[in-house]
């Protein structure tokens, strides 16, 4: 059987979203699924943070001592926006267990409240998803 692909769209909230990391990593190791479930996350950059890093000045090789201001400027930024990709690669032999992953996963606490996609084989942007999650680190 072929993959199957979940995609958490956390927003800026990181701490859900390493909630919800904890979560799988736990059921990953209390039921012995190995690589059957593999997780990567996706982080873009909001667009003013990038631009703020664009902007800056190169850094000299003496480390300068920032003022509390120049911190709160830089806290005030809105955070990236996380995306948790999550494979589930079953064979096929176990078709039930695939199934019971997909159904249990988006209903479960950390994942409920965000937007959730199920891609399987059969759709079309399945290839797409495949490259994106193979290329994440």
């Amino acid at each position: 059987m072929a993959h199957s692909y979940l995609i958490f769209d956390f927003g800026a909230d990181e701490e859900a979203a390493q909630q919800a990391r904890h979560k799988l990593e736990a059921w990953k190791q209390g039921f012995r699924l190995g690589n059957k479930l593999l997780l990567k996350f996706e982080r873009e950059e909001s667009p003013e943070k990038s631009a703020a890093h664009d902007s800056a000045e190169p850094k000299s090789p003496a480390p300068k001592k920032k003022s509390p201001a120049h911190d709160k400027d830089e806290k005030a930024a809105p955070p990236a926006r996380v995306r948790l990709f999550v494979r589930l690669d079953f064979s096929d032999h176990e078709k039930l267990s695939h199934q019971r992953w997909l159904d249990r996963i988006p209903t479960e606490d950390p994942f409920k409240a965000v937007d959730a996609e199920t891609i399987r084989a059969t759709d079309a942007d399945f290839a797409k998803t495949a490259e994106l999650f193979e290329s994440l680190d």
